[in-house]
C-alpha cells in the first residue's frame, strides 16, 4: 500500500519542487502465520521476485534472509530501487523478530540509551525567507540546534538562507554556536563545489556539505574534501558495501550516510564498515524509524535526520521529539501502527511525479553556468500528487513467512 507525508507546504531540493507539499509513502506489511504483523517502509519494485527468498521462512533468522533477498536479485543486480524492496523487507522482519521477543527494536539489538541525536531538515528549497524562518522556528522549539537546508542553485541565496537559520538556532540556544549543513543533492562540478563552499565559508562555519558531486565520483569527492574547511557527508543513495568501498578507499567521505529505505541490516553492515575506517554515520529519510532503533546500537552513530514533525497519513510511531532528539518508546518492534482504513479512505488526485519533482534530475544539473533565479526555479508550476501503486505486499509469515498480494 501507498500512504501519504502531508507537508502543507511545498518540499524538495535542487532538482525540483513538490508544490503541493504532499508526498508518496510506500509501505510493506509482513504478516505472520502467529499474527504478528512486522512494518517496512519501502517501495514495492519486484516484490514477488524478492519475497520468494523468504516466504515460508522462519522471520527471526533476518540476517540471513537478508543474504537470501540479495542472492535471489543476483543476475539483474539488487542496486537502486530494488534495493529499497529488499530493504523494506528487511526493516519488516526485524520489526517482527523484536515483537517476537517483546521487545522494541533498540533493545533488542543492544542499545543502551534510547536518545538518538536529530538535526533539523526541511527539504526548503521552496520556501521564502519568511516561511524558512518559521519552519525552523518550530523546530527550535524541539530543542534542535542543528539544521540542513536545500541549496545548489545560487550561492548568494544559498549563504543568505544558512545565516536566517542560523540566526534561529542561535537565538533559541541562547548564544551558542548551531550546526549548520547544506545539502546540494548532486548539483555541482567538481570546481563550482570547492568554489562555493569555499564563498560560504568566509561568511559561516559549514559542518558538512551534503552529494556536492555525483554519488559515485569517490576522486571528485575527495578533491572536493581537501578543498574545502566543512566535511564531505554522502552514502544515502549508495545500495550495497561495494558501493561504499571506492569512497572510502579514497578518502572521499566524512560523514558516512545511509537511507532509511535501504533497511535496517544494510545500515548495520555500513556502520561497521565506516566504524572500521573511523568513520561517523547519520541516518537519512522522512522517517527513519528502523535506522532511529538501529543508531543506538552502532558506537559511530553521529546524529539523525529529522524531517517533517509529523509521521505520514495513517501511521503512528511511538516516539517523540524532545530536547534536540528522537526518544525511543518502549512498545514491542519498530513501534509503528498502521491505520489502513484511513489510508485507503484517502483520495488521491492524479499522478505527477515525474519531471519537475526531485526525483528526476534535471538536464541542466552539473552545467549551470550561472545562478538559477528564484522564478525559474526547476519544479515549481508542479504538484504533485501521490503515486497510486496498487499492489499492497502483505506477507502471512509468523514463525514463517506467506504472501499475499492485496489490489
Amino acid at each position: 500500500m501507498t500512504t501519504v507525508q502531508e507537508w502543507d507546504r511545498p518540499v524538495g531540493d535542487a532538482n525540483g519542487v513538490f508544490a503541493g507539499g504532499t508526498v508518496p509513502v510506500p509501505i510493506v506489511l509482513v504478516d505472520t502465520d502467529e499474527g504478528i504483523t512486522g512494518v517496512g517502509l519501502g517501495p514495492h519494485v519486484e516484490i514477488d521476485a524478492v519475497f520468494a527468498a523468504i516466504e515460508g521462512e522462519d522471520p527471526r533468522g533476518v540476517t540471513a534472509l537478508y543474504d537470501r533477498m540479495l542472492r535471489q536479485t543476483f543476475k539483474a543486480g539488487h542496486a537502486g530501487v530494488v534495493f529499497g524492496t529488499i530493504g523494506a523487507l528487511d526493516t519488516a522482519l526485524w520489526d517482527i523478530k523484536a515483537q517476537a521477543a517483546g521487545e522494541p527494536l533498540w533493545r533488542l539489538l543492544g542499545g543502551r540509551d534510547r536518545r538518538v541525536p536529530a538535526y533539523a531538515s526541511g527539504l526548503d528549497i521552496g520556501l521564502t525567507d519568511d516561511d524558512l524562518v518559521a519552519v525552523y522556528q518550530v523546530y527550535a522549539e524541539r530543542g534542535v540546534r542543528a539544521a540542513k537546508i536545500k541549496g545548489g542553485l545560487d550561492i548568494e541565496r544559498d549563504r543568505h538562507r544558512l545565516m536566517l537559520v542560523r540566526e534561529v538556532l542561535t537565538e533559541a540556544g541562547h548564544g551558542s554556536r548551531p550546526g549548520l549543513m547544506l545539502d546540494v543533492n548532486e548539483a555541482w562540478t567538481r570546481k563550482q563545489a570547492v568554489r562555493h563552499v569555499r564563498e560560504i565559508e568566509r561568511a559561516l562555519d559549514l559542518t558538512w556539505i551534503e552529494e556536492p558531486v555525483r554519488r559515485w565520483d569517490a576522486e571528485g569527492l575527495a578533491l572536493v574534501g581537501r578543498g574545502i574547511r566543512a566535511s564531505v557527508a554522502t552514502g544515502e543513495n549508495l545500495t550495497g558495501l561495494e558501493q561504499f568501498r571506492p569512497l572510502l578507499a579514497a578518502g572521499a567521505v566524512d560523514i558516512v550516510q545511509t537511507a532509511a529505505v535501504w533497511g535496517v541490516s544494510h545500515f548495520l553492515r555500513v556502520s561497521a564498515l565506516a566504524h572500521a575506517h573511523d568513520l561517523p554515520v547519520s541516518p537519512i529519510g522522512n522517517t527513519p524509524v528502523g535506522l532511529l532503533h538501529a543508531a543506538t546500537s552502532v558506537p559511530n552513530h553521529i546524529t539523525s535526520e529529522l524531517q517533517d514533525l509529523h509521521p505520514p497519513l495513517g501511521m503512528s510511531l511511538d516516539l517523540h521529539i524532545e530536547d534536540g532528539a528522537f526518544i525511543l518508546g518502549d512498545a514491542p518492534g519498530l513501534g509503528v501502527t498502521i491505520d489502513e482504513n484511513a489510508i485507503n479512505a484517502f483520495t488521491r488526485g492524479p499522478d505527477d511525479t515525474t519531471a519537475g519533482t526531485p526525483n528526476v534530475r534535471p538536464e541542466q544539473a552539473g552545467r549551470r553556468l550561472l545562478s538559477v533565479a528564484d522564478h525559474d526555479h526547476p519544479g515549481q508550476p508542479h504538484r504533485l500528487t501521490p503515486h497510486g501503486h496498487t499492489g499492497s505486499p502483505r506477507t502471512r509469515p509468523g514463525d514463517e513467512v506467506t504472501h499475499t498480494v492485496r489490489r
